[in-house]
């Protein structure tokens, strides 16, 4: 049996039980206490410690030894894994499950060079691989070769997270606020870029970076496209569905997600992004 796993960054929510798929969640340390991404913190409480103390949680990397343990799980009745981790360049989650999987027989491990469900369309299409009779090795060598494919991209709502996390300046805060700018974060080769910077209300932000995605990365493979956002408005995560719908009809699915507690950590509430795998 060849199995398909990935860690909590690949914000698959229910399209985990429904695969069956074998998670390895990341550490989240908030108010002094230890957690486990998706298994005893959500999103939800992350927003309620912002609000009362404005203070942000830590995220971690899980341990060499926590990932030959789960390995060693997973593979213990002669089973394959292929392992999808976030980006090496965002964590070191990545060189830890390689150094785990040294150690154990029948890993093959993959640097997605994405985050959330970039990572989860990868995950999405081994199990297709998988289910169409390839092997470990064949799923393996087919997903890393589909990684540059991946379109990840997001545009935040409040830039305060970005600013509590050190990853903008008080200024830029407090200029994106007043003047309404909303940003868009692209993942490009493994790391977190800015991209355009969309000003108003956003809604019409939104329309203009779903517009402009699907204009830039026009090749994509149809056959899903997530919505995963940070608890966004629910009006306009419907309103962004129904663009997609009009300006690709093709998508044969549709998936709406929310983020995880360690990517809401970083990029706050409200965030909204479309990913896809492209083509071209």
């Amino acid at each position: 049996m060849i199995i398909i796993s990935t860690d909590s960054t690949a914000d698959l929510e229910h399209l985990i039980k429904e695969n069956n798929i074998p998670v390895m969640p990341l550490a989240v340390m908030l108010e002094g206490n230890e957690y486990y991404d998706g298994v005893n913190i959500d999103a939800q409480k992350i927003f309620e410690s912002y609000e009362a103390s404005h203070s942000l949680p830590k995220t971690a990397a899980r341990a060499v030894s926590d990932y030959e343990e789960f390995f060693t799980n997973l593979t213990k009745d002669g089973n394959e894994v292929v392992h999808i981790s976030i980006s090496s360049d965002l964590s070191v989650s990545y060189n830890n499950a390689v150094a785990a999987a040294n150690n154990v027989s029948n890993v093959h491990v993959v640097d997605s060079r994405s985050l959330s469900t970039g990572i989860g369309l990868l995950v999405l299409k081994a199990i297709d691989l998988r289910n169409e009779g390839l092997s470990a090795q064949e799923i393996f060598d087919k997903i890393t070769a589909l990684v540059p494919c991946v379109h990840a991209s997001f545009v935040v709502d409040t830039m305060e997270y970005l600013h509590k996390g050190g990853r903008c300046s008080g200024v830029a805060a407090f200029f994106a606020k007043r003047f309404r700018i909303h940003p868009q974060i692209i993942v490009k080769d493994g790391k977190m870029v800015v991209g355009q910077k969309f000003t108003g209300k956003m809604r019409s932000c939104l329309e203009r970076y779903v517009i402009a995605t699907l204009k830039a990365y026009n090749k994509p493979d149809t056959t899903r496209i997530f919505i995963t956002h940070s608890y966004a408005d629910e009006e306009d995560v419907e309103y962004v569905k129904n663009l997609i719908r009009g300006f690709c009809p093709d998508f044969k699915e549709i998936i709406e997600t929310h983020a995880s507690s360690t990517i809401t950590s970083h990029c706050g509430k409200g965030t909204l992004g479309i990913l896809y795998i492209n083509e071209a």
